[in-house]
């Protein structure tokens, strides 16, 4: 048993160490506040497991001092004790790698004895509210002074300052500590006994677990890889250790499973991992410069990279010639757009090492052909991928790169050594979405890869909203072939919203077509070598006026503040035993929400027969915004041992359209304000909340069932104010934004007149700021 003061002044001191192979620190607020909750009240927190050993235990995470004599590695209890030494310390300790704000800025109310992050329009100014940080690090005489400079706290001073004095005394609590020792107790064994124990938590992938051996005989090895990593992400590539590990195993062993590094000694590794960075940087110049490929978005087939690893490896570290080097590319562009890594990798990979070993670059095509079935030539059919998730979005990227593609505004090809100041380009909806929304198409229709361009951003946003009849033909007079040079139907009957999707079949030709022809010339040798290309920068979209993509920034940003990772955006996700997509996510967390801890999760909004498929692979898959919401905040409330709140219980479902539900074409007001009164009552206002759901329902075609749910549990005054105080819009206004009827949103009857005095300012702000924000851009649908 150790007292936590005593745990903390060794980390200090440097005998309470964490392991290298440890991953870092993923708890968010609401587990930092469940727990000091739980300690506060004496409820049982759970043990440590150390590793104790004088012996040197190999790599240790982090920069601070390292004790001599007995040393003790944590194994179990990481995420309590950092969340502790952060909380009570005010800084993270030595060994610290994540995100510090999750046990920053901690305050525990001593009228109501609750733990809360502070909120300064709640806090400022009220004494009741105590800095636990500043509790523990200056003392209890500052809190003194603080309450008793307030008339009002006098009266319960003596029952604050006890309240204080228990908290204070956590640091007196004793921690149970199971201890590994012995000679025999090696770092192998003990990562084995870490997997074990941590079967439900953060358990090491089976790429840790190789890096902490090879740790073990060469401390410096990840730090060595971090740097690697940094600087690719520095050039605006984005890769992970594992990833890395896996080049450096081809070119070690020439196998994918990581139990083959057991073997490697550690300095044949070191010069596995120098080869391996030779290898991935002289590629990505490659792809970059003869591609075009040049950020990370369009980045395709990253497991195809340990494949060219070994078999640069193999053949003295270069390739023989110009030709062998575009065989290369056309085969990693294909293994990419069929998804010849998205299966089992490791399987698969070890067959390209194989075939790289025996028959060369010639054997790799043939081969990729003979899992293709015999066919490596683009349909126009592949391009029916929609968002910037689709494995086809690269490809257009790639060809408006090397074939020459021309913007609109100037004339000029879209080459940094052409355009100048404006290098800056921009993904561009060829038919806008306000158009095409207004015309009654749906999001993956509106996102397809076929009616995506690049342009400057100065194009782009000259421009604007304007349909293509109108732009299509000034271009075409201003700047012949520039229509051509994108792949653009000269057919001006294509270029209205009535004929889009015959629009998008004709551009899908076009673009297949001329994919072949330069994927055909990199095979063949018939595409000549040119100077390599510059990268450009390619600017964010701008999304002000799209709602679920507003939706999703905001859910981001939301969960990311709550103690998620960052996801990855527009992410395909596909089938690994077909490598066929089953579907681009709005956002993806493939280690979970917590890295580690849980299942892979899934945002698609885009309802599909594949979500199916996603389920059974293991993913947990989300279609709703607030579904996803409610999952997160349900969750860290259990975590937390706390409650679920009553605003996080609304979000826990999402809406549904009924079949049966046809639209009207007519609209009716929703629900009168009575006769000779100016000002609506909180019962008027509630009669016309259900009257938008009737109104919804009944002309929009769309069945706010979760909404009506809402309205049983709080009542009309309530649910709204509960859907005001997200800051994500509702499913529900998404769903009537897509179907251009924001006049039957709850905002819409908020800002009426008559019910104006229901709200606060800022409600009304919010509400007029929504339909301000939205309601310009889509008009009623077809």
């Amino acid at each position: 048993m150790s007292k936590l003061g005593t745990i903390l002044d060794q980390i200090d001191s440097g005998t309470v160490l964490l392991p290298e192979f440890q991953r870092g620190y993923v708890w968010n607020r609401d587990q930092v506040r469940g727990l000091m909750r739980s300690l506060y009240l004496g409820f049982p927190v759970g043990a440590l497991l150390v590793w104790e050993t004088e012996a040197d235990p190999g790599s240790v995470r982090g920069n601070g001092q390292v004790g001599g004599g007995v040393k003790q590695l944590l194994l179990d209890g990481q995420q309590r004790i950092t969340s502790l030494y952060g909380v009570v310390r005010g800084r993270p300790p030595a060994f610290f790698e994540g995100d510090q704000a999750a046990f920053t800025g901690l305050r525990f109310n001593v009228e109501e004895e609750t733990f809360e992050f502070y909120a300064p329009a709640k806090m400022r100014d009220d004494p009741r509210w105590v800095d636990v940080t500043e509790l523990f690090v200056d003392g209890i005489e500052p809190q003194i002074g603080n309450l008793t400079a307030h008339p009002d706290t006098m009266p319960q001073f003596a029952t604050y300052m006890g309240r204080l004095i228990r908290l204070r005394n956590i640091l007196e609590r004793e921690f149970h500590q199971e201890k590994i020792t012995g000679a025999d107790m090696g770092v192998e064994v003990v990562v084995d006994i870490f997997n074990r124990v941590n079967s439900g938590g953060t358990k090491l992938s089976k790429g840790d677990l190789a890096l902490a051996k090879i740790c073990a005989d060469w401390p410096e090895a990840r730090a060595t890889m971090r740097k690697h990593l940094s600087t690719w992400s520095n050039g605006g590539f984005q890769f992970n250790l594992d990833w890395l590990l896996r080049n450096v195993n081809a070119v070690a062993t020439g196998r994918a499973q990581f139990e083959t590094l057991e073997d490697v000694p550690s300095a044949a590794f070191a010069q596995a991992l120098t080869s391996s960075e030779r290898y991935i940087s002289g590629f990505l110049d490659v792809v970059s410069g003869r591609l075009g490929l040049d950020h990370d978005r369009v980045l395709m087939g990253r497991y195809a990279f340990p494949v060219v690893s070994r078999f640069l490896h193999l053949n003295g570290g270069a390739f023989a010639d110009v030709t062998e080097r575009d065989r290369m590319l056309f085969w990693y562009v294909h293994a990419a757009l069929w998804g010849r890594f998205a299966g089992s990798t490791e399987s698969t990979l070890t067959q390209d090492y194989e075939t790289a070993a025996r028959s060369g670059i010639n054997g790799l095509i043939t081969s990729l052909a003979r899992w293709r079935g015999g066919n490596l030539t683009i349909d126009g059919q592949d391009f029916e991928g929609f968002g910037k998730g689709s494995r086809f979005y690269p490809l257009l990227y790639l060809l408006t790169r090397v074939l020459g593609a021309r913007d609109f505004g100037s004339g000029l090809e879209l080459k940094s050594e052409m355009l100048g100041h404006l290098t800056s380009l921009q993904v561009h909806h060829i038919f806008p979405k306000a158009l095409l929304y207004k015309h009654g198409y749906g999001r993956s229709e509106v996102n397809a890869v076929a009616n995506f361009c690049f342009l400057t951003q100065q194009t782009n946003l000259a421009i604007g909203k304007r349909p293509p009849e109108e732009y299509f033909a000034e271009t075409e007079q201003k700047h012949p072939g520039a229509l051509a040079s994108q792949w653009i139907p000269t057919d001006p009957r294509l270029w209205h919203p009535d004929n889009y999707l015959d629009f998008l079949a004709a551009r899908r030709e076009l673009l297949a077509d001329a994919a072949n022809g330069f994927l055909t010339g990199l095979r063949d040798g018939t595409k000549p070598a040119t100077e390599p290309l510059r990268p450009v920068v390619v600017v964010a979209e701008a999304e002000v006026d799209d709602v679920r993509a507003g939706q999703v920034k905001a859910l981001v940003e939301e969960l990311v503040a709550a103690g998620c990772v960052e996801p990855a955006l527009d992410s395909e996700i596909a089938d690994p035993a077909t490598g066929r997509p089953l579907g681009v996510a709005e956002a993806y967390w493939p280690d979970g929400l917590q890295p580690g801890l849980g299942n892979p999760v899934v945002l698609e909004l885009d309802v599909n027969p594949e979500l199916a498929r996603m389920e059974e692979l293991g993913y947990e898959v989300f279609t709703s915004v607030d579904a996803l919401r409610g999952y997160v905040a349900r969750r860290n409330e259990q975590a937390a041992g706390l409650p679920d709140a009553d605003a996080d219980e609304e979000m826990l479902g999402h809406e549904s359209d009924p079949d049966d539900a046809a639209p009207t074409s007519h609209r009716t007001p929703i629900v009168p304000a009575p006769a000779g009164r100016d000002q609506g009552t909180v019962a008027d206002f509630e009669r016309a909340m259900r009257g938008v759901y009737e109104a919804a329902r009944r002309e929009a075609g769309y069945n706010a069932t979760y909404f009506l749910g809402m309205l049983a549990a709080h009542g009309g005054l309530a649910t709204a104010q509960r859907l005001l105080a997200s800051p994500v819009v509702s499913d529900g206004f998404a769903a009537l934004w897509e179907r251009g009827r924001l006049d039957l949103t709850v905002e819409a009857l908020v800002t009426r007149p008559e019910y104006e005095s229901l709200f606060t300012p800022d409600e009304l702000d919010i509400a007029r700021h929504r339909m301000r924000q939205f309601d310009q851009s889509v008009g009623a649908r077809r």
